[in-house]
């Protein structure tokens, strides 16, 4: 940096040198301009700093300064944009958390019910399922404190910790006649972010909940899973769910892509200013041997899941299946602020596909349109509003979209979209969406 600012002003004084003449006045006027913007925003910082000494003195409640610095901050940030926000410390080490898709823990998926925790499912290999922890276990104490008035999040914060710090957990089991009480040692944890199975003996089956550190490598183990259970020649296809994955980590969308994508680019993103811009390319070869894929979105696949969805539709490498997905076509970067100061989640950048869409506030339309049935008691709850609908979203070039079905059946049998994906690739159904024609140039 020290050495490009001298090459600059250079530059410019020797291109600019015959014109300075000319210039003059109008540079005189920019400079006056400047001073008197930089006047009013000082007079506004000041106004800042009249209303707060007015609350610290007279609210009715002696209120924490921290507390007011940090709304005041928050309210900055959210006057920009849905997801401009500042993040405390815990809020940054939580993020983190999840980003990482690691922790110290036990180990166990849990729910609330009834105002205690109960066990959805331990996770294999992992110091709770060693400790026999059951599906459907009640924790009623965590140590000596009763779980009776803690929120969920309070209970999952005592049940992480450091590695091999112990927990003593005590349960209400069905058929036991009294509490078990077990004695576990955290471990290190790793968050599933994707789950495989074979939907039959032919076909691939591939979901992906959110886009952590682990998304690559756990992507890659399924495919290699699936591989292992059939013979190359057997297998139809793929399918890779992104329904309701809210995003994550920019790097990962982009190294799932390249898992599938031999070549070309995966996404652009582009900031305030041109030489912002950053363009991601594919590296040679697709770990599934170049085998159909149908990749299923709805309203709730955001951002991460929309750059995987585009990048794959654009370059004709797989058929997309569901509903519009939700338009988050922005980036925003974590920029932390020094210890005990928590962290800025800034809006950055624009994100494009490979045919420069911009799919803010717009999604992702899929090749193929397919509703699900909604029960009638969940009809008013089943479909998202997209990012069009967000208050102080960044705005679209063009129509904006709002919302689109987001429900998925509990059920396989139920699911509209899983179920058309496999008769596909089984060749059962027929749509001129499939196989996408590869032959067709990517537009720009």
């Amino acid at each position: 940096m020290m050495r490009k600012t001298p090459l600059i002003l250079l530059g410019v004084a020797v291109g600019a040198a015959m014109t300075l003449l000319a210039t003059q006045p109008r540079l005189i006027l920019d400079r006056a301009s400047a001073q008197a913007a930089s006047t009013d925003t000082y007079r506004q910082l000041n106004l800042f700093g009249d209303v707060f000494e007015r609350v610290r003195a007279d609210y009715v409640e002696k209120p924490a300064d921290s507390k007011l610095i940090e709304t005041a901050i928050n309210g900055m940030l959210a006057g920009l944009d849905p997801h401009s926000s500042y993040m405390d410390a815990k809020s940054f080490r939580d993020m983190q958390v999840q980003t990482r898709g690691e922790f110290g823990g036990l180990g166990i998926e849990v729910t609330m019910e009834d105002g205690l925790i109960k066990v959805v499912a331990p996770i294999d290999e992992t110091p709770a399922a060693k400790a026999g922890i059951l599906a459907n276990d009640l924790i009623v104490k965590l140590d000596d404190e009763q779980v009776q008035g803690l929120t969920l999040n309070q209970a999952v914060e005592k049940m992480r910790g450091p590695v091999n710090t112990k927990i003593r957990i005590t349960i209400r089991r069905k058929g036991a006649e009294k509490p078990i009480e077990v004695t576990i040692t955290r471990d290190i944890i790793r968050v599933r972010s994707v789950r495989s199975h074979l939907e039959g003996e032919d076909v691939g089956y591939i979901r992906v909940t959110q886009f952590n550190e682990q998304t690559t490598e756990g992507l890659k183990k399924a495919i290699g899973d699936i591989a292992a259970k059939i013979d190359n020649d057997k297998l139809k296809g793929y399918v890779v769910d992104l329904r309701n994955n809210p995003g994550g980590l920019l790097d990962q969308a982009i190294s799932v892509s390249d898992t599938f994508l031999p070549k070309g680019e995966i996404v652009s993103t582009r900031g305030r200013n041109a030489e912002e811009t950053q363009r991601f390319n594919a590296r040679p070869g697709d770990l599934t041997k170049g085998k159909p894929v149908i990749v299923l979105i709805n309203g709730g696949s955001a951002s991460a899941s929309e750059i995987v969805a585009g990048a794959l539709q654009d370059h004709k490498r797989a058929t997309l299946l569901g509903t519009r997905s939700f338009g988050k076509g922005s980036v925003q970067t974590i920029i932390p602020l020094g210890s005990g100061n928590g962290a800025l989640r800034l809006t950055t950048a624009r994100y494009y596909t490979p045919s420069g869409r911009s799919i803010q506030a717009k999604g992702i339309t899929p090749d193929i349109e397919v509703l699900q049935e909604v029960p009638e008691d969940l009809k008013a709850r089943t479909d998202t509003k997209g990012e069009a609908s967000l208050r102080g979203h960044l705005k679209a070039s063009g129509k904006e979209e709002t919302g689109s079905q987001s429900y998925i059946p509990p059920e396989r049998k139920d699911d509209k979209a899983l179920t058309m994906a496999v008769d596909l690739l089984r060749g059962i159904q027929v749509n001129s969406a499939f196989p996408p024609n590869s032959k067709v140039p990517i537009p720009n």
